[in-house]
């Protein structure tokens, strides 16, 4: 390039006299491939870091996708049963004899004696009832009855005098006949009559009402005026008599613990009112036949009460001997409900999911006595859901320490 182009451009020639040069093309070369060898270096450090950078955020992304398709199970050990223990049933205190106490006879309530809560012995007076009309048809019976017997009188004698004239052939046979018919007659009309006066006589007994037994009255329904109505069709009960020693409790026993209760059984009978205390009864009775609506056997109990802490009507639990049904026993949240019958789901040693068909003996509600179908050793899943399968393949959660454990 001439001196004229480098004026031109601008460029400064070169200078001899005052010791300054143009850079030679060689070294100005050098320099340029430097510098593209840097800018091509850290590009490939940027495409490097790049790749690196994707290749460890794939692995975190399926690190991820794995741990999210995990599933997770909480497992638990079946425990052995320590025996048949007792079966808590509900039950009903009833008085070992009760009865409503109604009037037999039509009359107005005078006056009562016996008030709610009142013990009383058989053939106490309970009240007095006025009854009118039973009185008068008893006035009315015995006057018919006196008729009666006075008519017997007569033809008694009647009868004496014809059968006299009839052995001295003055009367007919056809007549002393007649006699004989009449005085029949009228011993047939005073046994009527004096039928109708007992039957009158009792009912004027009933005015007093008494204790059929010695009990506590737990019920009055009428006061003093009240029109007291015979029967008890309709008619509302005067009094509720109960005795309260001993008591009977009605126990509904499950078919499935039938077998194990027999007659002289002792049983505990407990109360949540009275916690702590605890009665001790017999059973006494025990149905014949297990009822076909709720498959439970009633059974009958006898309880002691002379202090009188028990009161009849009230709500208790008896707690009846059970018999052992199986060893093993599980959660009651481990059972699955499927189409071919209840499964527990069982996780193997290679984390893989085996639903067992089980047998159960007994659902205590929280948990399950098992009679078949799983083994001590084997780890039972707990809440499974409900997609779980045959052969899944789930990680056993490790159970969380507390705070207190892990400091």
């Amino acid at each position: 390039m001439t001196e004229k182009t480098h004026a031109s451009l601008a460029i400064p020639s070169r200078d001899t006299e005052g010791g300054h040069a143009l850079p030679s093309r060689h070294r100005e070369w050098k320099r340029a491939k430097i510098a593209v060898w840097i800018v091509l270096a850290l590009l490939a450090i940027g495409a490097l870091r790049t790749v690196i950078a994707n290749v460890l955020q794939n692995r975190t992304v399926e690190a991820t996708t794995r741990q999210n398709a995990a599933q997770y199970v909480n497992v638990v050990s079946p425990t052995q049963t320590d025996g048949g223990g007792n079966t808590l049933l509900p039950g009903t205190l009833r008085g070992y004899v009760e009865s409503p106490i109604y009037a037999r006879s039509t009359g107005y309530l005078l006056h009562w004696y016996a008030d709610i809560g009142a013990r009383v012995k058989q053939g106490q007076l309970l009240a007095d009832l006025d009854t009118p009309e039973v009185d008068q048809e008893l006035a009315q019976a015995l006057a018919q009855r006196q008729q009666t017997s006075s008519s017997l009188g007569l033809a008694k004698s009647s009868l004496e005098r014809w059968q006299q004239l009839r052995q001295r052939d003055a009367v007919s046979q056809q007549e002393l006949d007649e006699r004989q018919s009449t005085y029949t007659q009228d011993v047939a009309n005073l046994a009527a009559a004096d039928a109708n006066v007992k039957r009158l006589q009792q009912l004027e007994s009933f005015k007093r009402i008494v204790a059929p037994f010695a009990g506590v009255v737990t019920q009055r329904n009428v006061d003093v005026g009240d029109l007291i109505d015979a029967g008890s069709g309709t008619s509302r009960a005067l009094f509720a008599l109960a005795q309260s020693d001993p008591l009977r409790v009605y126990v509904q026993l499950p078919q499935a613990y039938a077998q194990n209760v027999s007659v002289n059984q002792q049983v505990v009978v407990t109360q949540a009112e009275l916690p702590g205390q605890q009665f001790h009864g017999t059973i006494t009775h025990i149905s014949g036949a297990i009822d076909v609506a709720t498959r439970s056997l009633q059974v009958e109990v006898t309880l002691p009460n002379p202090d009188d802490k028990l009161r009849p009507g009230a709500y208790v639990q008896v707690a009846v001997p059970a018999a052992l049904h199986a060893k093993l026993m599980v959660p009651g949240n481990a059972l699955l409900f499927r189409a071919e019958g209840p499964r527990i789901a069982v996780v193997d040693a290679q984390g893989n999911v085996q639903l067992h068909k089980v047998v159960i003996a007994q659902d205590l509600g929280q948990s399950l006595e098992i009679e078949s179908g799983i083994a001590a050793n084997d780890k039972v899943i707990i809440n499974p859901s409900d997609s779980i399968a045959d052969g899944d393949h789930v990680q056993i959660a490790q159970p969380q320490k507390n705070a207190k454990g892990a400091s």
